[in-house]
């Protein structure tokens, strides 16, 4: 009831779900580290403070469960969010609390530029920019995507590759899949 719906959810009959992914986990760093600071800080001030200081020991130790809080509802935000590409569109779907859905269509990306930082590289993540005719959409700018070269492939092969030989692909995709489930029933 309360749990976000599945992106999958939000599919067609007639999409073919191609990639499915989460932000990298490095996208938590920040957020973590600075977390971790305000515990550190939090703890020395508590550490420091005379024995006879309760009032502000108590609001001390409050406000580091509220840092702790504040990391974990970081922490399910991003577990969460998925951005999907299918055959037909991309989407982003987001939100704890409120279910968020962007989308665009495949056929409006003009232009896909790939970005890979060197700490991006050391760790598996880059940056993918998707340019539409002339407008910027909800997901024009792709962060902390793992596997970055994976992703630019397969939507540059559904951008601008042939429609024709991408049908055949999928269908093959499908019938591995199929092939697979059928094996695995006893």
């Amino acid at each position: 009831m309360f749990a976000p719906r599945d992106p999958d959810d939000y599919l067609l009959s007639s999409e073919r779900r191609v990639i499915r992914v989460r932000r990298h986990w490095s996208y938590l760093i920040w957020d973590v580290l600075e977390a971790a600071a305000l515990l550190a800080g939090f703890m020395m001030i508590s550490y420091l403070l005379p024995a006879n200081a309760g009032v502000i020991q108590n609001v001390l130790w409050y406000g580091a469960l509220l840092v702790l809080l504040r990391l974990a509802y970081f922490i399910i935000e991003w577990w969460v969010e998925r951005i999907v590409v299918t055959d037909k569109r991309f989407m982003l779907t987001s939100g704890v609390f409120e279910t968020k859905v962007a989308m665009m269509p495949i056929s409006k990306v003009t232009d896909l530029t790939y970005e890979r930082t060197v700490a991006g590289r050391m760790f598996g993540y880059g940056t993918l920019i998707v340019e539409s005719a002339g407008q910027i959409q909800a997901l024009n700018r792709l962060e902390f995507l793992p596997d970055p070269e994976e992703v630019y492939d397969a939507i540059s092969e559904l951008t601008f590759g042939d429609k024709k030989a991408q049908a055949e692909r999928f269908s093959m995709i499908k019938a591995q899949r199929a092939a697979r489930g059928k094996k695995m029933v006893p």
